[in-house]
């Protein structure tokens, strides 16, 4: 399973989990707003403040819940930018060279323009060949001083 599947389970996941928790917090504020109401008909004002903090807190709670949900969509939504980002300049980086050089001639041509005189040519060799070849030359060269020490 690849990482945005991953990420896209456990989001699902966590949704339904938040959900779950979200709708057991408003049955209880209604439990407690019903404990609020019985003990106002009992005349107990001190227990029915104690409920009516009871039901203010679990609703509080459910909202929170939600706002949770939402924080976790806004965070996927930025990974999700940025990794779209990462993309998109990383293909635009990778472009094949003799795609663009083909290009260019096509669009010389088009014009009427000699491409080959205006751009100046690149070096035939490479310089990685001729470091690699200097490195070789030299250490050709100090084993062959080493044998002669012998």
């Amino acid at each position: 399973m690849s990482n945005m599947e991953k990420h896209l389970f456990n989001l699902k996941f966590a949704a339904k989990e938040l959900q779950r928790s979200s709708k057991k917090c408003d049955k209880e504020e209604k439990a407690e707003k019903a404990k609020v109401k019985k003990a106002i008909q009992k005349g107990n004002v001190e227990v029915a403040r104690i409920h009516a903090e009871n039901a203010i807190r679990q609703k509080n709670q459910s909202g929170n819940l939600v706002m949770n949900f939402e924080h976790q969509f806004e965070t996927l939504d930025v990974q999700t930018a940025q990794m779209e980002d990462t993309m998109s300049s990383t293909t635009t980086l990778t472009t094949p060279q003799n795609q663009v050089d083909s290009l260019m001639h096509e669009l010389a041509d088009e014009a009427g323009l000699d491409l080959n005189m205006e751009l100046p040519q690149g070096q035939t060799g490479s310089v990685g060949t001729s470091v690699a070849s200097a490195e070789q030359d030299e250490l050709s060269s100090r084993l062959a001083k080493l044998r002669d020490q012998m």
